[in-house]
């Protein structure tokens, strides 16, 4: 098979996930000396849209990995919007390093129920949403080149195939997918951050409204930057991506779930590919 264009196609709240795909849809396009195209569907406005692809395309499409799962914000966009016409596939998640349990899997579903043939796939460590220590620094040296033996890899197996596979690529992952993994404290109880949202240190935001510019959910207030009025997905966009480190998280049950990521998983995970 040879694909006449490469598509990096990804929701990225940090740029993790941003660099990863473009990293491993880059490789591919070298690869197969077919040009790449870029859809990043991190803004509100991006999902909109149907997003259509044609059976000599090859998509890359990446997301980050939410509690062990596909982000479920994103799942009326996957399921509802985005569809391959016998298109071949590499779906990538992102995970914090701690695991990405059942997200690989249900991201090559809902491709391969929407039109798509996965043929490779893979998860990527990548620096945590909540931490700056944990997973801190990847992608690093060592992920890049993975990512570039993993696009070469899939670029040879997509040009022994004379047509596309009867069924996707084999993955990691369990069959029902699980439920969303569930935080809990020092007791075992269910810790609850799903209305958590970021505050604003006002004396030392500079106003820029990049917060609000940046913010997947379309959330936050542009003309007052300290009120978030919608769902807050703790994608860290705003909080990382503040240049003056004006926003923050102070719930408790939040810091917690962090801090205890950041003790649990401290050791560096590993990167999983599927040939």
């Amino acid at each position: 098979m040879q694909p006449k264009k490469v598509w990096a196609v990804y929701f990225s709240g940090t740029g993790t996930t941003e660099k990863t795909v473009r990293r491993i849809a880059s490789g591919l396009s070298t690869a197969l000396s077919a040009p790449m195209e870029v859809f990043d569907f991190t803004l509100p406005a991006a999902r909109q849209d149907d997003l259509s692809f044609d059976p000599e395309d090859l998509v890359v499409l990446g997301v980050p990995t939410y509690a062990g799962r596909v982000p479920n914000v994103l799942l009326p966009y996957l399921t509802g919007k985005v569809r391959g016409a016998a298109t071949p596939a590499v779906p990538v998640v992102l995970f914090g390093n701690r695991n990405f349990d059942d997200s690989l899997m249900e991201l090559r579903n809902i491709l391969t129920a929407n039109g798509f043939m996965p043929v490779a796939a893979a998860a990527f460590v990548g620096e945590h949403s909540f931490s700056r220590t944990l997973g801190a620094r990847r992608p690093n040296a060592a992920d890049l080149t993975q990512m570039d033996d993993f696009a070469r890899g899939a670029a040879q197996k997509l040009e022994g195939l004379a047509a596309l596979p009867a069924v996707p690529v084999s993955v990691a992952g369990e069959e029902p997918i699980r439920p969303y993994y569930t935080p809990r404290d020092r007791h075992g109880a269910p810790i609850n951050i799903l209305k958590v949202k970021p505050k604003t240190d006002m004396a030392l935001c500079g106003g820029c409204g990049l917060c609000a510019a940046r913010c997947p959910m379309g959330s936050i207030d542009s003309a007052d930057v300290s009120q978030v009025k919608g769902i807050c997905i703790k994608c860290c966009a705003c909080v990382k991506g503040c240049p003056s480190g004006a926003k923050y998280f102070d719930d408790p049950g939040y810091l917690y779930h962090q801090h205890e990521l950041e003790e649990i998983y401290a050791r560096p995970a590993e990167n999983a590919l599927f040939i």
